[in-house]
Order: C-alpha cells, then structure tokens, then sequence
C-alpha cells in the first residue's frame, strides 16, 4: 500500500491510491493499518549472542597455534611462558569482542533519527501521536523546526523549505511544492517529496504518509548498510595469511627435526623433544600479536590528540595506507554554514569577507551597499545570536548568512513590521512592508528570474547574464528589490513592474581555510582527493576549484553514473575528482570501483546517505560534531572537531603507526629466526647445543615483548609524508625484509656458534660456553633493536643513539634480567648458567658492535642504491 513514485503524479491521485483524504484517517483504520504494516521504526538486525561473539575471536590459525604452544610449555612446566602465552591470547579476544557489533549499532543510529511525536488528522482533528504510529495515508501537519517523521508527499505547502543536508548532502534549504516530477528525478530534485529525518526551516505543510519504517529512504539506506560487505584491513588479512602459512611452516620444520633427530642422528628422545620445542617456541612470534595491538593502542592515543578518535584498532593501518579520500562536501570540506560573498549593484561589484554568521568582515571595494543591506535585514525571518562565543542562526541559514551582511554593513535593522507575504514556491519571492527611519518600504527578495521582471527600467538580458556568471561560480544567487508605500498592506499584484532594483547578492557554503592546506597535503604524500556530494554540479565545481582539486570542471553527476556500468565506471572514476548528485547507490558504487584498481579508499561523510561508502571503505571517516550518529556508528574513525585537516595529521599518525609495526615485525622475525637456526644447525650436526631449550624460552620471555614493546613508542620519522602511500597488497613479508631475515640469522649464528667455539677451545665448562653464548644472543638483540629503529635512514645520528626514554628502560630492565640469571645463584641453578669473566662480557659487547657495523653498512649500500 506504500507509494513507491508518489512524487510523479498529482497530490490528489496519490490520496486516492492510498485510500485516504483531506481530513486524515479514521482512528480504526489508523490502527488496522499499523497492525498491518507494523510500526514507523527500522527493524532490529539480529546479532550473534555475546558467549558466540567472545568465542568467535579465538578463531584464528595463529591464535591456534600460540593455544598449542601453550599447551606443550605447560605440559613442559614452563608456566611463565605458558602464562605470557596466554595473556596475549585473551587480551586479542577481549579486544576483538568489544569491537564487533557495528552494523547493529549503526542500524538503530538510524532508527533513532525517527520523529518521536508527529502532529497527524484522525477523524478529522489534529491530534498528537508517537511517530512510531504514523501508517501510509495519514495526514501529517509540519510547521518551521518540525523534524519530517516519515516519507510524506506535500499536498499542501505555504513557504515550505527543509533542509536535507543530512539525506542529500546539498548545503541550503530546498523549496517544496505539490506540483510531480519526473521518475527519474534525483532524490534532492523530488520537490514534491519530504523525506523522514529531514528538518523543516521555513513555513508550513501538509504531508501525505507514502512510506513508513524500512519502505522510507533512510530505512532503504539502512538496508544498504546491513547488506555492506565490510572489508577487512590490509594488515588483517595479510597478518592473517602470514601467520597461517608461517605457522604451518614452523611445525612441519619441527616435525622433520624430530624425525631426523631421532632416527638419524639416534638422539635421546626426551632430550630431543625438549629441544624441538624450544625451537618452535623460539621461531614462533608469540610476542607479535600482543606487540602489534599495543602498538595499534599507543596509535589511537596519538590521533586522539590529534581529534581523530579511533573505534577499532585495525583501523589506523588503513588510515595510515589509504591512496584516496572520498570526501562529502557540506560540513566536511565546507563549513556547512551559509555565506554571502558577492554582491553586484547598479554601482558595481563587491567582495564580502568573513566567516560563519558573525556580523564583521570587510566589504571591498568601499561602497554603499545601505540599501541593499536594509533589505537583506528587514526582508528577513532569521535571527542571529551568539551561543558559546560563536555566532550561530536561528531559521533559513541563507537569510541568516543575509543578517550577518547587513551587520557588516553597518545599517540600522529596527523597523516595525507591518506586513509580509510569505515565501512561496509558486510566486518565487518574499516581500515585507515595514516602517522605519527610512520611511514605509517594501523589501522584496527572490529568485533573479522572477524579481528582475517586477522590476522597472532594467535591462533584463544584462542583469540575467550577471546573475548566471554568478551561480556559474557556486553562488546560490538572490535578488533584492524595493518600493516606497503609503498604505499598511502590501498588494501582491501592485508589486509587478513597480520595483526598484537594488541588487544580487551571491551566497555560499564556504571551504574550510584548513581543508585547502590538507588536500594539498595529502596531494603532496601521493593521496588523491574525490569529491562525492548530493550538492549541484556548479557548486560542487566551485568548492572543488577552491579546495584545489586535480581536474575541478570535470564532473560527474549521479545521471551521469546510471549511465555507465561497473567497468565503465572503473575507467571514469580514475580521472574525476568531483561527482555530484550522488544517491547513497553511487557512493558505494564509487568506492567499489576505486577498490577495483587496487586502491585503499577512505570516505569521509557527516550525513545518514554516507554510512554505507564509510561502512564499505578501507577506512571510513565521520565528522564528531555535526555527523549523524549512523555516520559515526558505521565509520571507523571520527573527526572530533570536524575538520578536514585532522585527515592528514590522522594519516601521519597512521602511517607511523604502520612504520612501527614494520620496525617490529622486522626486529621480531629475524631474531627469533636467528634464536631457532642456532639450535636447529647444533641438532642437525650433532653438535652440542650452544643455548639450551630452557636458556632460549628465557630469553623469549624476556626479550620477545619488552625490546619489541619498545618499537611501538618511535616518533614519526622524518619524510614520512613524503613516500607514496603503500600499495593495497603490500605484502608484509617484503623481498628486503626476507633479505634482512636471512641476513641477520645468518650473523646471529655465526656470532653465537663463533662465541661458543671460542669458549669450548679456551677450554670452559660447557655451562659457561652457554651461558656466554645466551648472552651474546641477548646482546646481538639489543644492538638490533638500535639498527631497525630508523628503517628509513641512518642509525648513525646522535637522535638515533639517544634513542627514546622507551628504548633505554627496556635495555636496562634486559640487560639487569641478564646480570641476575648469570650471576646470581640461585638463577644460574635454574637456567644452567655460571659467572662470565669482565674480559669475556666485552667480547661479548665487542662481537655486538661488529654485528651492528655490518648491518648498518649493508643498509647504507641499499639506500645508495635507492637514491
């Protein structure tokens, strides 16, 4: 029973299609309607129950690997480890639990953008009822501040304009009328339709139900968003694929040691077994997953210090590789606030500056604009008042933005009233007889088209041409008239022809002045910038050409989309920056299709037409302040303050967030590669081992989190801004971080075996040959950790050796951790160990040193190479 096309035929076919009147529906009809087609409210999604959610994050290979590596050290009573095991494990699940459930929590975001209270005809009275029991066919009554309840079809209008910004993304109140449009005409050309969750601002309506609940536009786009696939970030995914095959890897090397062991090299089993499992312990990150999150954690501290505030952790490593921002216009790049910034008199041509509402800001050239001003005043509903030390409007923000003109101009407002007529949609003008210190006058302000001809003596083609430049540049354009009167009315006809033309007046939502420093910042770090807006093209242009955008007078209009399939689209959308008149169907095609190049697309929205591109992005991005609550439901990062330019100091903090977790998984792989190849190489010759099994699970304790925790606090490194962002499927394990790995296991093995084979032929107890071989692995550790710090230019500054206040506290807590086991009784008992001589521990320091000079040599070549 709901009017799907409601805005194409006249207002009284569509009361007949739906078996309604004038006066509204009877109470009994009203409720078996509602019994019908159930209550004006979406419908809840059902989610999975919390005790499925928890147990659901522990299904991971990596997470089933580190469960069984838990397992083989508890059964082995190595209950320290068995404990750092499993707090990684349960930290993961507790932080993936709290995160889930986005979806749900956008849904009834939009759910709640529904009216409460609604003012209806039943039975021909107007009654007050819940919103939620509006039903197709009633009557609904609307009036200046009312929120739209539900789709309703304008039967009735005197005035009428709401604002959609929030639906349809265009920036200033659109007038409504009863006459039908054609099918096919954009969502914000539906003049006939008002859709729910919109605001009236001016004048009065009756409204025809045509669609309740989940049939309403916003319910279509909660539809959209639950139907979302949602992907997941690049890290995640490549974590995951890295981890399932690096785990496979690592036990299948275990499995054919313990066979070799045992059955060529005829090993005790027991003693063969211990050692096994050192070696998988020792090759396997467990440290990297709890690592990783902490690194993600100390991220979103530093975006919320930025006003990015982060809902899910992965997140930030999308933010940090995106090589294209979707941005909304109105209240993203825009201040969605209106302006008046030209006006054009008989006189000549003036700029007018300032910002928002606030009455100040120079007019130049210097000129009287007293009379134009006057009439932007007193031909005005608006009013204009300071809340929280900003100036901020209440009604029609075009006749607030035509206030804040006339304080600028410095003319007297007071006048008395006497009479008006109303803006109306039919006529195209609004006009105000008032008495002042002027005199009797009637002001008149409307389109150009319409009050230039209730001009005298003007040379229409001349003025029409001025008003078309104007609009040309994204001005929502005005023209203001006025007359002197005697009487106390003003007489519609009369006013034809009688008019003396004082002027256009050109308003618009104006860019933000730091928006134009973050697009061409991002520019700078290799990120392009695309505009999708519901706005018209000539003001998406406008704004796109001020933003400094790349190709601004190419647009695509959501027509213009229909028109092309996904392959089509695919080849469009790599050389248009600005697209306007976009559904929420658009946006999400948009997205798709800069995805299918490859690209990591982030979208930045405010309104509820944004949440599905943000939900389907690789990092979507929603305003704190004036964003919809759906918007910042389906997003993964909100702007606190609004503001564009917290998009690239966002994007710096991820890409820092992303460096690090490079730096750790850099540090993390080849150590415990180097830990493992020792023992690995001894079994296969038959060798003794250099570091015991027990020796290398201590050295995983104490190593694994606290010298890789440290990477997770490095600053931004210089000329992070200026790499290009990172391709989508940059694999983590890269050819030079495999290189690296090689590299350094091999050193770790020769120092090791090299420090071992000095202590054997000095003729020291095996113990001690160990226990300096542990040592050395330890040492080898840290003077690693200096060298991967700076993974994008030298290690040898003087900032590089200062280091952090991070990477000192956990190099003493290491190096005291060491001192205790090797010279404190009680531990060298339980770790096998004895004292090493002063001479030797600087042997130990000296090989170090030597390690760390060969490295930093072979990362000089490679960036000689590079440059």
């Amino acid at each position: 029973m709901t009017l799907i096309h409601a805005h194409t035929i006249p207002a009284a076919q569509c009361l007949a299609a739906l078996d309604a009147t004038h006066d509204g529906l009877t109470t009994a009809e009203a409720n078996d309607r509602l019994t019908k087609f159930g209550p004006n409210r979406l419908p809840e999604a059902r989610g999975r129950g919390p005790l499925l959610r928890f147990l659901l994050q522990f299904h991971n290979v990596l997470i089933y690997v580190l469960l069984g590596a838990a397992v083989v050290t508890g059964v082995l009573q190595h209950w320290i480890d068995t404990g750092v095991i499993l707090a990684v494990v349960l930290a993961n699940a507790v932080i993936g639990f709290v995160q889930e459930g986005k979806a749900e929590a956008a849904m009834a975001a939009i759910r709640n953008m529904l009216a409460p209270k609604a003012a209806a005809l039943r039975d021909g009275n107007r009654v007050t009822v819940d919103g939620a029991d509006l039903v197709p066919g009633d009557i609904v009554l609307l009036e200046a501040g009312d929120k739209v309840p539900a789709d309703l079809r304008v039967i009735e209008a005197r005035g009428l304009a709401v604002q959609e910004a929030i639906l349809t993304g265009e920036s200033v109140p659109v007038e409504k009328g009863t006459t039908p449009v054609a099918a096919d005409a954009a969502l914000g050309d539906r003049r006939s339709m008002l859709w729910s969750g919109t605001l009236v601002t001016q004048g009065t309506a009756r409204g025809l139900v045509v669609a309740t609940g989940a049939g309403t536009e916003i319910g279509r786009i909660g539809g959209l968003l639950a139907d979302v696939e949602q992907l997941t970030t690049p890290l995640v995914a490549q974590m995951d694929h890295f981890a399932r095959w690096l785990s496979f890897l690592i036990l299948l090397c275990a499995a054919l040691l313990l066979a070799y062991g045992y059955f060529v090299g005829h090993l005790p089993f027991a003693d063969l077994f211990m050692a096994v499992v050192g070696v998988a312990v020792a090759a396997i990150p467990e440290g990297l997953p709890a690592v990783m999150t902490i690194s993600l954690a100390i991220g979103v501290q530093a975006m919320a210090r930025r006003n990015a505030i982060i809902r899910r952790l992965p997140a930030i490593e999308a933010i940090g590789s995106v090589s294209v921002i979707c941005t909304d216009k109105t209240g993203t790049l825009t201040r969605n606030e209106m302006v008046l910034a030209a006006a054009v008199t008989p006189e000549g041509s003036f700029a007018i500056a300032g910002e928002g509402y606030a009455p100040e800001g120079a007019i130049t050239p210097a000129g009287d604009l007293g009379q134009l001003a006057l009439a932007a005043a007193l031909c005005n509903d608006a009013r204009l008042h300071r809340k929280d030390g900003a100036w901020a409007v209440e009604g029609d923000p075009m006749e607030g933005a035509l206030l804040a003109f006339a304080g600028k101009a410095g003319v007297d407002q007071a006048a008395r009233r006497l009479d008006a007529i109303p803006f109306d949609s039919r006529h195209r003008f609004m006009a105000v007889l008032t008495e002042g210190a002027a005199g009797r006058l009637t002001h008149v302000k409307g389109a150009p088209e319409r009050v230039l001809r209730m001009c005298a003596g003007l040379d229409l083609d001349h003025w029409q041409t001025r008003s078309e430049s104007l609009a040309g540049k994204g001005l929502r354009v005005l023209a203001l008239a006025q007359r002197a009167e005697a009487g106390d009315s003003i007489d519609p006809a009369s006013l034809e022809g009688g008019l003396t033309f004082l002027g256009l007046v050109g308003l618009i939502d104006p860019p933000r002045p730091e928006a134009i420093a973050a697009v061409a910042e991002c520019r700078a770090a290799g990120i392009r910038v695309k505009m999708i807006t519901g706005d018209h093209a000539g003001t998406a242009a406008a704004i796109a050409r001020q933003i400094g955008l790349e190709n601004p007078d190419r647009v695509l209009t959501g027509r213009d989309l229909d028109r092309l399939d996904d392959a089509q689209l695919a080849l469009e959308v790599a050389g248009t920056s600005v697209f306007a008149r976009t559904s929420p169907e658009h946006k999400l095609r948009l997205v798709t299709a800069l995805q299918s190049h490859g690209l990591s697309v982030a979208m930045t929205g405010d309104g509820v037409n944004d949440a599905p591109a943000l939900k389907r992005a690789d990092a979507g991005i929603a305003m704190g302040q004036k964003g919809s609550e759906a918007a910042k439901e389906a997003a993964d990062l909100i702007l606190a303050d609004d503001n564009f330019a917290s998009i690239a100091a966002a994007v710096r903090e991820g890409r820092t967030v992303w460096d690090n977790l490079q730096k750790v998984i850099s540090w993390t792989l080849p150590t415990n590669a180097g830990e493992s190849i020792v023992i690995v190489l001894a079994l296969i010759l038959g060798l003794a081992l250099p570091i015991t099994a027990v020796q290398i699970l201590w050295i995983n304790l104490i190593t694994a989190i606290t010298l890789g925790l440290a990477l997770a606090f490095e600053p931004t490194e210089t000329g992070t801004m200026a790499r290009p962002p990172r391709p989508r499927q940059a694999p983590v394990l890269s050819g030079g971080l495999v290189w690296h790995v090689i590299l350094v296991a091999t050193l770790f093995l020769a120092a090791v075996f090299g420090v071992f084979t000095y202590a054997m032929d000095k003729g020291y107890p095996l113990a001690l040959a160990q226990t300096m071989a542990m040592n050395t692995l330890v040492v080898l550790e840290i003077f690693h950790l200096f060298f991967i710090r700076n993974i994008h230019s030298t290690s040898l500054t003087w900032a590089a050796v200062r280091g952090t206040k991070v990477v000192w506290a956990v190099v003493i807590v290491v190096t005291a951790a060491q001192f205790a086991v090797t010279y404190i009784p009680v531990l060298q008992s339980v770790l096998g160990t004895e004292a090493v001589s002063l001479f030797d521990g600087l042997l130990i320091l000296g090989t170090g040193a030597a390690f760390f000079a060969i490295i930093e040599i072979e990362k000089q070549i490679r960036l000689g190479l590079k440059s």
